[in-house]
């Protein structure tokens, strides 16, 4: 079987030392420094000291990240991932949050949780095992889920769109409804729970759209995107009150102008539903 070089492909292999010439992701806090155009340093750009870990590759460049306290002295500039997924092609995104997810990982596993012991790393693996109890311990993704509900609109107009407003994070957006799901859930029932929750709507024809790491929710989130039509076509949606402020229907030609950004999941199936719609 051919292995795919081009793009990105996580792995966590140590065999091979960091080359000079090998991208490098440093995260200090919760945010990356880069080069001043945004796209990574070369292992060579930082001191021969520095404690590197594998991340990868990005089309078949060896790829690596650090745990950074200071960036003094440091070439480039701490950015959010947010900023720095909006400047960057999608694979370098991709990468990016993959550093972030490793080294908070590793940050925040260090010790056993079940007696206490330091954990030790896996060679060939993004995971650890305490050597004391033997524990293993992955590094784990948290799902959600996110749905474009249509509907027909009224005689001789598009179809509709249900667009909503968070309560928190960006409250200016109009997004689409989404939700983590819960443990023992399919990403299908996370779908209909997450939509009866929210708005109040029984939905049906749920399709898988496709899916996106996704750093701003916290590192390890993956984004599970689905499009799905009203039950009820009359039924208008009832906000929670608790996790949403607004609800409306939009026909697919008349959306407003807050939508989520260009390089979201939630933006391309807003994007994929408008032009479903107009053929």
């Amino acid at each position: 079987m051919t292995v795919p070089t081009a793009g990105f492909l996580p792995g966590a292999d140590r065999a091979r030392p960091p080359a000079a010439g090998d991208l490098a992701l440093p995260v200090t806090g919760s945010k990356l420094l880069t080069s001043v155009d945004g796209r990574p340093l070369r292992v060579a750009d930082l001191p021969a000291d520095t404690d590197w870990v594998p991340l990868g590759t990005l089309d078949g460049v060896p790829a690596w990240a650090t745990d950074l306290t200071t960036t003094d002295a440091l070439p480039g500039r701490a950015r959010g991932w947010a900023s720095l997924a909006a400047d960057v092609p999608e694979p370098h995104a991709t990468l990016a949050g993959r550093a972030l997810a490793v080294v908070t990982w590793r940050r925040t596993h260090r010790w056993c949780g079940a007696c206490r012991a330091e954990l030790a790393d896996l060679p060939g693996e993004t995971a650890r095992r305490c050597p004391d109890c033997g524990l293993y311990v992955p590094m784990q993704l948290s799902a959600a889920v996110l749905v474009a509900i249509t509907r027909p609109g009224p005689a001789g107009h598009a179809d509709e769109l249900l667009l909503v407003r968070h309560a928190t994070g960006p409250t200016g957006l109009w997004a689409l409804v989404a939700g983590f799901v819960e443990a023992g859930e399919t990403l299908e029932t996370a779908v209909h729970r997450e939509v009866g929750e929210e708005v109040g709507l029984p939905v049906d024809r749920l399709a898988y759209f496709g899916s996106q790491p996704w750093a701003i929710s916290g590192p390890g989130v993956l984004l599970a995107g689905f499009t799905a039509r009203a039950a009820d076509p009359q039924a208008e949606p009832v906000v929670d009150g608790r996790e949403l402020t607004q609800a409306q229907w939009f026909g697919v030609d008349a959306l407003p102008a807050q939508l989520p950004p260009a390089y979201s999941i939630s933006r391309w199936l807003i994007d994929a539903t408008v032009s479903a719609a107009r053929r």
